[in-house]
């Protein structure tokens, strides 16, 4: 069986990595290239691997009724929704001026594809990787056009049944094996009995080459660590420099205090896995000298006397070359050769030696 490992801009995915952590910027950045650069700085001092927005072509995304249709929501940029979704947008150059920031910050940068216009846009500047968005699953020929550049694609999976996810795999992976596979729950934040993080281990099993990851619309911190330890190796999560902002995603995305712990317990998690192999640490030593017990004359012993187990006891600490409390059935009935004071360690010198069988 092949390894599960992804590779994006030479960072390794695999069972053994850390988490690739996603910051979702989307549109939290409202339009604002400023505000935007910004965010990138924040998720690089967060610890995340990479940012990602989402790239519409607004003309050939919606229909005409839709683009025009009258938009009033309290997070309005202009009075039509199409208006609204063209303030959002950034244009080919400002794209490529991300590019070349985040590479500068050292950060993998991309974006969601939602049409063909979008993808090819994101293809002419070089962006290493490609997001298709949970709603896109069905939509077969965008994501086998994304997946003919032959880069990495993070696929989400929100609101689908198995089958799709059967579907879109066979027709993606003859194409491009380099997928990684997200579970996904698209609630904007989604109950938390919704989550289904255990689709994880289903994805590991189904797919069993293919890295699996989680995109996170809940508006806590403590998901993504149950997810890593269920196998996701790609974590995405919302995020925003202020949820007070106007904007439908700012109030479930994570601020950069969120972000910053997501990203520290995700390290700490496989740190603190192991490899499984049961031993005693160093740091253990001071600490169990103190709370450790050994063997002791529970009172004066006299020489000669025939040991009973109410002569001996288990006091701490128990410093190096002391015995055990498990080898007290070794002295019970053998006779001391010395006296033994109150609170002395017991020793195999200290009594009789057991007799030889021929």
């Amino acid at each position: 069986m092949a390894r599960r490992e992804l590779t994006v801009e030479n960072v390794a995915i695999n069972d053994d990595s850390d988490a690739f952590m996603i910051a979702e910027i989307g549109h939290n950045h409202q339009g604002d290239l400023d505000k935007c650069k910004a965010m990138f700085r924040a998720a690089k001092e967060c610890g995340c691997s990479a940012v990602k927005l989402q790239k519409r072509d607004n003309r050939a995304l919606y229909t005409q009724a839709m683009y025009d249709e009258p938009y009033n929501s309290e997070n309005a940029y202009a009075p039509t929704y199409g208006a609204h979704r063209e303030h959002l947008e950034f244009d080919r150059e400002q794209y490529a001026e991300l590019l070349a920031y985040a590479r500068e910050l050292g950060m993998v940068f991309f974006s969601t594809a939602f049409d063909v216009p979008s993808a090819d846009l994101l293809e002419s500047i070089g962006v290493p990787c490609y997001k298709v968005a949970s709603g896109d699953l069905k939509t077969l020929p965008l994501i086998k056009h994304v997946a003919r550049f032959g880069k990495p694609m993070f696929i989400s999976t929100g609101g689908a049944t198995m089958d799709d996810v059967r579907r879109m795999y066979d027709a993606v992976a003859p194409i491009n094996s380099q997928i990684c596979i997200l579970q996904c729950t698209s609630g904007y934040p989604p109950p938390f009995e919704e989550l289904n993080i255990r689709v994880i281990e289903t994805y590991r099993k189904a797919f069993p080459e293919t890295v699996i990851g989680f995109s996170s619309h809940d508006n806590g911190i403590a998901m993504p660590l149950i997810a890593y330890m269920l196998g996701a190796r790609v974590v995405e999560k919302h995020f925003t420099l202020n949820r007070a902002w106007k904007g439908t995603d700012q109030s479930f995305s994570l601020e950069p205090g969120g972000m910053r712990r997501v990203v520290r317990d995700l390290q700490r998690a496989r740190v603190a896995l192991g490899d499984g192999v049961k031993r005693a640490y160093e740091s253990e030593a001071k600490p169990l000298l103190k709370m450790a017990k050994k063997l002791v004359a529970a009172r004066n012993l006299p020489a000669g006397r025939t040991l009973t187990e109410a002569d001996i006891t288990f006091k701490s600490p128990a410093e190096e070359g002391s015995l055990p409390p498990y080898l007290i059935d070794d002295f019970i009935g053998r006779k001391l050769v010395k006296p033994l004071a109150r609170d002395d360690n017991f020793s195999f010198e200290a009594v009789e030696a057991v007799a030889s069988v021929a």
